[in-house]
């Protein structure tokens, strides 16, 4: 086995394995990553060239995160997830990262706490649908990028900058905000992701949803992943008439971060990057 740097054309065979383990994921997420951070990117390929596994990771400038750890079934038990894991691990302590982030599954587990990994949060992700509401809000301004507020607000969530992460998400559709939080809708298949969504109180929160439903066809699926110590966004989600599809763990290794869930309504991807 060859743990090898993920190349492009190595995206299809990762989407491949993806969709086998119904994971929301998608070709842009890979391509960025492999442009941002490619030496934290890598394959596990077999004696005869078959790709058999991978993992990604970016790093910020403080943490970075592990994402996309997958390895095909008939491959598993063999110590490729581990290998895999530990490699992407040690690039990120060598690029500067104090703390380290992933999203964990059951499965998982044992190895992240055998890193020194341990729970702070749970991730859920909400699906509903749009319906267009009639609730009088003042309009936001749309724009095609971060200003230093909305940087600042998610700098005071996650304890980090993370601005390569935060201009690639905002570029891929519609970006609202207004001052006081931000909300991005991006594409992911026939749905929508609202996310990343950072607010500093509900009542923002609250009017960055509904202007962000506003722009989305009605009858169209929604996703957000936001933490469950946030409990402003399980309250306006359940208002919305949105339910939990599924959840992970939300672990770190190493410095503990300033994390503050509350300012925290929408991960920027679904799981692998925060």
């Amino acid at each position: 086995m060859k743990i090898e740097a993920l190349r492009t054309c190595d995206i299809g065979g990762f989407l491949t394995l993806a969709a086998g383990e119904n994971w929301m994921s998608e070709r842009w997420e890979l391509a960025f990553l492999l442009s941002i951070f490619p030496q934290g990117c890598f394959a596990a390929r077999s004696e005869s060239g078959e790709t058999v596994g991978f993992v990604t990771s970016i790093c910020h400038e403080r943490s970075g995160w592990i994402g996309n750890l997958i390895v095909a079934d008939e491959h598993r038990g063999k110590g490729i997830g581990k290998t895999l894991f530990t490699v992407a691990l040690g690039v990120l302590r060598t690029a500067g990262a104090k703390t380290f982030w992933l999203t964990a599954s059951k499965s998982g587990l044992p190895l992240y706490q055998k890193h020194g990994f341990v729970g702070i949060d749970t991730i859920y992700r909400w699906s509903g649908e749009v319906r267009q509401s009639h609730a009088s809000f003042e309009p936001l301004t749309d724009l095609r990028s971060l200003t230093r507020s909305e940087a600042d607000v998610d700098f005071r969530a996650w304890g980090d900058r993370r601005p390569a992460l935060l201009a690639a998400t905002t570029r891929r559709g519609r970006f609202l905000h207004d001052g006081s939080g931000f909300i991005a809708l991006q594409p992911c298949g026939d749905s929508v992701q609202f996310g990343p969504f950072s607010a500093v109180d509900s009542v923002c929160a609250e009017r960055l949803f509904e202007a962000a439903s506003r722009n989305v066809v009605p009858g169209t699926k929604v996703f957000v992943e936001a933490p469950a110590l946030n409990r402003a966004s399980r309250r306006i989600f359940h208002r919305k008439q949105m339910k939990i599809v599924g959840s992970n763990l939300l672990m770190y290794a190493g410095k503990k971060p300033n994390y503050r869930p509350e300012l925290i309504y929408g991960l920027a991807t679904m799981g692998s990057c925060g």
